[in-house]
């Protein structure tokens, strides 16, 4: 049980990648906090998959991109377990949409959640983290997008490769309190959303043609490597990217 006696914060954690990321973390013997916006219903799922690992959840319902429903969530995962060990800050959102057309609304949409969130959450943490006095992990599901360019998703991009500066940054700051944080790069991970490419032989094509793996990769290998990143063996790692990409960000065609 790499985790036991951890407590841990998982946003966006009733579907897809959270989801698989809290059941992981659960199984290594920490305890989870579900954070969600929308139904509730499908935070239950994911509790029900954490307490059948034999360990404690709760749901918190909070949008990362309001400061005071931020610092609610911590408040309510201190005052349930006593503590909090680690954040993952795993919401997030995206439309795509021709750069020239691009809502402003959208934009400020997506950015707010994408990129606010993750820094709300993060410093929200971190300073309890400090207060406790035994150092933390802080680990970001970021994007292969923070380093590769995909045309209709602008704000999406940027978000994350804003990310990728704010993870190298706090991370030089929160160092001295023994607090890690790293990105975890995500390539084409297979979850529910995906049900349109998978049933478009074409699509699917064309895009295990850009994966040397040619495969889809799936959510509980990303929460495999964020349990390593929380554990102690990831003690000496933080202010890095970690991508989980099949070797999608290599692959350069015939060039």
């Amino acid at each position: 049980m790499r985790l036991k006696k951890r407590v841990a914060i998982v946003t966006g954690a009733a579907t897809g990648i959270g989801q698989a990321i809290a059941v992981a973390l659960a199984s290594e013997g920490a305890a989870v906090v579900v954070d969600y916006v929308g139904k509730s219903q499908l935070a239950d799922e994911t509790l029900q998959k954490i307490a059948a690992a034999g360990v404690q959840g709760i749901s918190v319902e909070a949008d990362v991109s309001d400061p005071a429903q931020v610092q609610k969530l911590v408040e309510q995962a201190v005052g349930k377990f006593g503590k909090l060990d680690i954040l993952v800050n795993n919401a997030g959102i995206e439309f795509k949409q021709p750069f020239l057309d691009f809502p402003f609304d959208l934009w400020q949409k997506i950015i707010a959640v994408d990129l606010t969130g993750p820094w709300l959450c993060a410093q929200a943490a971190a300073r309890q983290m400090v207060k406790q006095g035994n150092g933390g992990r802080i680990i970001n599901i970021s994007s292969v997008h923070e380093d590769l360019p995909m045309p209709t998703n602008a704000p999406y991009c940027a978000a994350k490769g804003g990310l990728r500066m704010l993870t190298r940054t706090i991370a030089l700051e929160l160092a001295p309190h023994k607090i890690t944080v790293n990105n975890i790069g995500p390539g084409a991970i297979y979850t529910p959303i995906d049900k349109d490419v998978e049933a478009d032989p074409n699509m699917e094509k064309q895009l295990m043609a850009e994966i040397p793996l040619g495969r889809w990769g799936r959510p509980e290998e990303v929460a495999e490597l964020a349990v390593f990143l929380a554990s102690d063996a990831a003690a000496y790692i933080t202010g890095s990217t970690h991508f989980i990409d099949g070797g999608m960000l290599r692959m350069a065609g015939s060039l």
